[in-house]
Parts: C-alpha cells; structure tokens; sequence
C-alpha cells in the first residue's frame, strides 16, 4: 500500500493546525538588492513602475513576507518563490494605503498541481491553487510551477497566484461571492452582478476572449477577470472596456495611460 498521499495530507493538516492555533507575529523584513533584481527580471508589474513606485511595491512586499509564513510541502523553496508569492498578494492591494490580509497566516507550495486530496501525485490533479477553508481557513496552497508560469511571458491573461489573492480579497467581506464589497461602492453592487452575468453568457456562446474558467460561479468570474486586468490591461480595456472601468475603481488601480 502507498502511504505517500496519506502522509502528505498529513503534513497539511499539521501545518495547517499550528498556524490556526499560532498567534499570527509580523517580522522585520528587509528587501535586499537581490530581491530587487529577482522582482525586476520576473515580474513585469513592478518593471513598469517608477523607482519612487518600486520602492512602496519593495516595502508592501516586505510587510508581506514578514507577516505570512510560506513553506514547501514535497518541495523545497527559494526566495525567488517566495517573492513571487509576495508579489502576487501585493498586486492586487497595491492601490490600497493600508492593506493587510488579516485572512491569511501561510501559503502552503506543493510542487505541482493537486487534487482536492492535497495530493500532487497521481491522477485527477487539477487543482493550481486553493483558498483553505474550514480546518484550513487562513491558509493558501499553490502549486510552484503553476505560480512561476503565471510569471512568465508565456502566462498571456492568467495568473494563478493574483488569481488565488482575488479570492481573499473577495473572501474578506465574509463571502466568497464574487461581490467584493469592501472594495466597491454599494450602488456599483448591482450593475457588476449584472455586467459579470451579461459577460458570461458571451463565453457560454463563444463571443468572449475571457477565459471560459470564468463561467464556473461569480466567484470565479471576479477571479479570472482580475488576471486579465492585471496581466494584459491594455488589451483588456480595448476588448472589455466596461469590465476594465469597473475593476480600477475596484482595485484604486488605472493601469492603462
């Protein structure tokens, strides 16, 4: 019998009580000229920034990485890894003065895809990234590669650890909804519905470039869009103005000049 995936789910489950039970601590981080040039040779949102702007995106990543554990299951972890974790939480807040994900204690990397088992071994591994939930409230798993992939120039619209930031940012109204309503005002809550809603019967019937993904639940829909807004904004506001218009109110971000 292989107990691997037993051991595994485990491990998770482990990690996953401590950090529960853990008072959450924020830790001095320092951004060294290492990081610097790791976030500048791989991540494009902070190469487009100016220096002034580069050095807020340093420190919220620096606030990031000292209050937010990340560690490797089955995988051993680099600070590029981390950083990439770090920029994919920042990009979404960085529009925002004083954001922290009170929601949030550890990021979990398994090495590849997994199943809802949290197995990363084996068949039906489809699963890039996960918000935990019940027992793993406050807890993220992301598979490295799909992370590293969402930063490379071939990701095109996707982004699976902006993706999986979304999702908390949408969780931390109470509801993962799709909703985000403590980032958007109350008189844009029904409109959005309705502009989300209008947007995925075009993907059901093929006239949409949006990732059918999105057709999943509202949740998903926010979650994917928000990829494209932050990977290729440009192509986003020409093709989808409406959606572009509300997701910079929404994230205080107009990417497009």
């Amino acid at each position: 019998m292989n107990y691997t995936p037993y051991l595994i789910l485990a491990a998770v489950l482990f990690v996953a009580l401590y950090f529960i039970f853990k008072k959450k601590k924020n830790v001095a981080i320092q951004i060294s000229k290492v990081d610097q040039s790791l976030l500048a040779n791989h991540v494009v949102f902070y190469q487009n920034l100016t220096s002034k702007r580069k050095q807020l995106f340093e420190q919220k990543v620096a606030n990031f990485l000292g209050a937010t554990i990340i560690s490797g299951v089955g995988v051993e972890i680099n600070q590029l890894d981390k950083l990439l974790v770090a920029a994919s939480a920042v990009i979404p807040i960085f529009g925002f003065e004083d954001w922290q994900y009170k929601n949030l204690t550890n990021v979990l990397l398994y090495p590849d895809t997994f199943n809802t088992n949290f197995q990363f071994e084996g068949a039906e591994r489809n699963i890039m990234g996960m918000v935990g939930t019940g027992y793993l409230n406050g807890q993220m798993v992301l598979s490295l590669s799909a992370l590293h992939h969402g930063f490379s120039k071939s990701a095109g619209k996707e982004n699976t650890g902006i993706h999986e930031f979304v999702h908390l940012l949408d969780k931390s109204d109470g509801a993962t909804d799709g909703i985000p309503e403590n980032l958007m005002s109350h008189e844009y809550t029904l409109p959005w519905v309705k502009m989300m809603h209008e947007e995925i019967e075009k993907i059901e019937d093929n006239k949409s470039d949006i990732n059918p993904y999105a057709i999943t639940n509202q949740a998903e829909f926010f979650a994917v869009v928000s990829e494209y807004f932050f990977e290729q904004p440009e192509i986003l506001k020409d093709k989808h103005p409406d959606l572009y218009d509300v997701l910079s109110k929404v994230f205080g971000q107009n990417l497009v000049r």
